[in-house]
């Protein structure tokens, strides 16, 4: 019996939720706890790499974490960035975040509708005289490198920000009581298996937000309960909901 779900994301903001939703309808408690945290590079680190922001006419945003970071960065190396600028997101919220740093009505503004950056390339070729900066984690693949080299778009990926383990103290490892984990990242399974390596001795159920993150847990020699991201179950909601009316033998 499922009574205790933890979610490595951090805890919604306000009170409306469809993850409340769920532990009224179940009667199962849900924490969040992100497994991983995010910080921006100094300037000084920055630098290092030799790459000049100014000398680009778009950026292109893969998450709200590039936004902050590019932004402090801008602010910390005292640079002015121009009107013109254009910016290229993955969503259409993460483009809308940039009215937090600029006047969104007076930027020109790009987006895509799946969160992936293959969606956004047709976008971006209509504009291949761009030079394009791309913004990463300094967790990543060469993935957009190449998709960007293939369309023969003139490109510079550069580090802002690093990701990092949130570990769990000797406290919380102490006192974990739930019966359900669900990863948000792939990173987040190294996590788990650093803090608790006795885990494939238990009985506790792991889910996972899209193929590649159950493909970590698998490949920690893990099984995979859930699976969200799917055609089946597109939202985590979907599949948490199904998962837990499986449990209860309501299927």
């Amino acid at each position: 019996m499922i009574k205790k779900i933890m979610i490595s994301l951090p805890k919604p903001a306000g009170e409306k939720s469809p993850y409340y939703d769920i532990e009224k309808e179940f009667g199962v408690e849900i924490v969040f706890r992100p497994f991983i945290k995010v910080e921006g590079l100094t300037a000084k680190e920055f630098r290092q790499q030799k790459v000049s922001i100014l000398s680009h006419t778009a950026i292109v945003f893969t998450s709200r974490h590039a936004i902050d970071f590019f932004f402090q960065l801008a602010n910390e190396l005292r640079l002015t960035i121009p009107e013109d600028m254009k910016y290229f997101c993955v969503t259409e919220t993460i483009s809308l975040y940039i009215q937090k740093y600029v006047q969104y009505r007076k930027r020109k503004v790009f987006f895509g509708n799946t969160g992936k950056i293959d969606d956004l390339i047709p976008v971006m070729m209509k504009h291949k005289q761009e030079k394009y900066l791309v913004p990463l984690s300094s967790v990543h693949n060469d993935d957009i490198k190449n998709m960007l080299d293939a369309k023969g778009l003139n490109h510079t990926e550069c580090v802002m920000y690093r990701t990092l383990s949130n570990n769990f103290t000797p406290e919380e490892v102490k006192n974990f009581d739930c019966d359900m984990l669900i990863f948000s990242t792939p990173t987040g399974v190294n996590y788990l298996t650093q803090s608790f390596p006795n885990v494939k001795e238990g009985t506790l159920k792991l889910g996972a937000f899209g193929p590649a993150t159950g493909k970590a847990i698998e490949k920690a020699g893990l099984p995979v309960s859930l699976m969200a991201g799917t055609k089946e179950y597109p939202s985590m909601i979907a599949a948490l909901k199904a998962f837990l009316k499986k449990e209860n033998g309501e299927d």
